[in-house]
């Protein structure tokens, strides 16, 4: 029966009393990460989405996806809505406040980061250069009665392989604070310890105590299959938490944001996409999960627990507008690795390991988030044409190599490969920015992107000294621009979204972006300008009008919200900073309550839609306040002083 694993019994999961779904909306999720395994908990305090080892790897916790699915709720007995929640300033540790009937509880909760401690022997997974910080692999939670008393409660109920396999927990010690659960077919092994006493129910794991103001409890799980760093008491569990904290604060302190009202949505847009990489090969996740409905209860639900190199690279230039960097470096080692480990062409997205196959699965036996379906797990689009990728790749790297004046020797070669990937395909037909399952068009961004590859390998190689290279690349270039501009414009003087399409697309709003043509150029403000009036929907802008374009897949969609902030960013470029600066505020307003966005959002109900938290979506904020806050800077500096 859909909706049910193969041990059969439905799961503990809280439900919720209002909306008439036991779902939460999308963004009310918490989202916790140590750099190499992220989890969703919900605002009853139940974990409702965890993959490990791997962000990538099956799940262990999935009810957001099936209500059967796994979760792991701490926190206060027969109380589902919390008084409050926020992240600890500065880190990605969650912090909810409980007001139940006798008494008040504040349970932190946060994926243990603490420093490097493989002495001894080298890591399997990392490839990177070791930093001082390294994942302890460790979900930790604690409880506080602050007053009162409090009935406790702890449940927590695996099921591996997204939800496929029900295992039962074994006493793993002479007393009741620890216990063990394995699946041998993921080779996933979980330890729980806790200074509660702990029960078994096949699956269930459960514990309950009464607090009474001042007592405290912890409970720590870990997937570390080998000398686990679990504590032992509530004081060790406390010191865990410090050391985390202390890693999210330091990593912070390196960025550059600006004395502004706005910087708590930079610095939480900074947070998420460091939560969103995977630090022992350096790359970058689009999302922390998978199928999420793009349309509720619809079809378009797709899985983006991989890195796309369009949007890691994109996200890199987030964070390096922050002064961030120190990320791109491990990104373009990844880059690398993946290009010389790949004879063909590269592809436009790798799990997180860096491995190509990405094979697509229909998982029909999850009911889908509110009943989405189908829920998908790999993502098919990985095999797709998408001639955009090169162009992403050659900017984020041409901008990181002139802030440092230097360019690995051993991404050359990788680099020089993709510019010509682009002088081989240019002029076909491919797949799109937006990965349509639709039949290939000459999409006009897609075009415009090889000449980004082009013009970022010709300055790129000037840096080098290679001037024969430089000469050719630019001469292709001109070719490039000279063909996206008699054929990817309208009659009105607008780009539209193929060649001979009248239909609009908002990726066009990169052509000013990323210097294609000067934002004083009239094609490009009638372009900015006919996507905020005809391609919105109550102010917020779509990708594209799903009824002009075959994107292979039925359904409407919500506004996409990077394109949104994008139109911010467009809207600063020509001029019109009022109505930029005007959009900003709206689209900040529509954060989650933790500051985190998904994918999409209705314009008119404000519901978020799509897979969360999402890289691309956080990028496009960094950038869009960026360009605001810069701008109103500028004119104030050229604005005359009263006494003048």
């Amino acid at each position: 029966m859909a909706g049910r694993g193969q041990g059969g019994r439905v799961a503990h999961s809280p439900v919720r009393r209002s909306g008439g779904s036991p779902f939460p909306p999308i963004a009310e999720y918490g989202f916790l990460s140590d750099c190499e395994t992220a989890c969703l908990v919900a605002p009853s305090g139940n974990v409702e989405w965890m993959c490990v080892p791997r962000p990538d790897a099956p799940s262990v916790f999935g009810s957001v996806l099936d209500r059967s699915a796994g979760g792991f709720r701490f926190g206060p007995d027969r109380t589902q809505i919390p008084a409050g929640r926020r992240y600890l300033p500065g880190t990605n540790i969650l912090e909810t406040t409980w007001q139940t009937p006798n008494g008040w509880l504040i349970v932190t909760d946060c994926l243990v980061v603490g420093r490097w401690h493989r002495t001894h022997r080298r890591s399997n997974t990392h490839r990177r250069t070791p930093s001082d910080w390294d994942a302890d692999h460790v979900l930790l939670r604690l409880a506080r009665c602050e007053h009162g008393t409090v009935d406790l409660s702890l449940v927590c109920e695996p099921n591996f392989d997204y939800g496929r396999h029900a295992e039962s927990w074994e006493y793993e010690a002479e007393d009741y604070s620890s216990g063990v659960i394995s699946h041998a077919g993921t080779n996933v092994t979980l330890r729980l310890r806790t200074d509660l006493r702990l029960g078994f129910d096949g699956r269930r794991a459960l514990a309950r105590t009464t607090l009474r103001e001042g007592d405290t409890a912890f409970v720590a799980l870990t997937w570390r299959p080998e000398d686990p760093l679990l504590p032992d008491t509530y004081l060790q569990a406390c010191s865990a938490v410090d050391r985390t904290t202390e890693f999210w604060r330091q990593w912070l302190s390196r960025g550059m944001f600006p004395d502004h009202p706005w910087r708590r949505h930079l610095q939480r847009s900074a947070l998420a996409l460091k939560g969103l990489t995977y630090a022992p090969t350096g790359a970058l996740l689009a999302a922390a999960t998978t199928s999420l409905p793009e349309t509720p209860r619809g079809e378009r639900n797709w899985d983006y627990r991989y890195s796309w190199l369009r949007d890691s690279t994109f996200a890199l230039w987030g964070l390096y507008t922050l002064g961030l960097d120190y990320e791109a470096n491990d990104f373009f080692s990844f880059i690398a690795d993946v290009a010389e480990h790949d004879d063909d062409e590269i592809q436009v997205m790798y799990r997180v390991g860096g491995e190509p196959r990405i094979e697509e699965e229909i998982l029909g036996h999850l009911s889908g988030y509110e009943g989405a379906s189908p829920v998908r797990v790999g993502n098919a689009a990985a095999l797709q044409r998408q001639h955009d990728v090169w162009g992403v790749v050659l900017d984020s790297v041409y901008l990181h190599t002139k802030s440092r004046d230097y360019l690995s020797e051993r991404l050359w070669p990788v680099l020089v490969r993709l510019v010509e990937a682009a002088v081989a395909h240019w002029r076909e037909p491919d797949c799109g920015m937006w990965e349509v399952r639709g039949a290939p068009q000459h999409f006009t961004v897609s075009k415009m992107m090889c000449w980004v590859a082009l013009d970022r390998g010709r300055r790129l190689a000037q840096m080098r000294g290679d001037v024969k290279s430089a000469a050719r690349w630019k001469t292709l270039a001109e070719e490039i621009h000279a063909d996206v501009c008699e054929h990817g414009v309208d009659h009105r003087g607008v780009f539209t979204q193929y060649y001979g399409s009248k239909a609009l697309d908002a990726s066009l709003l990169l052509i000013p972006l990323l210097g294609f043509l000067p934002a004083s150029d009239e094609r490009v403000k009638a372009t900015v300008l006919a996507i905020a009036e005809e391609l919105t929907e109550d102010g917020l802008v779509l990708r594209y009008r799903t009824d002009e374009t075959d994107d292979g897949v039925s359904g409407v969609e919500g506004a996409f919200l990077i394109c949104s902030f994008w139109l911010v960013s467009a809207l600063v470029e020509i001029g019109e900073l009022t109505r930029a600066r005007q959009l900003c505020e709206r689209l900040l307003s529509l954060a989650s309550p933790l500051d985190l966005y998904a994918e999409e959002i209705d314009p008119h109900s404000g519901r978020h839609l799509g897979n969360f938290p999402q890289a691309f979506t956080h990028l496009a904020l960094i950038n869009a306040v960026m360009y605001v806050i810069r701008a109103e800077d500028a004119e104030a500096y050229a604005r005359p002083s009263p006494s003048t």
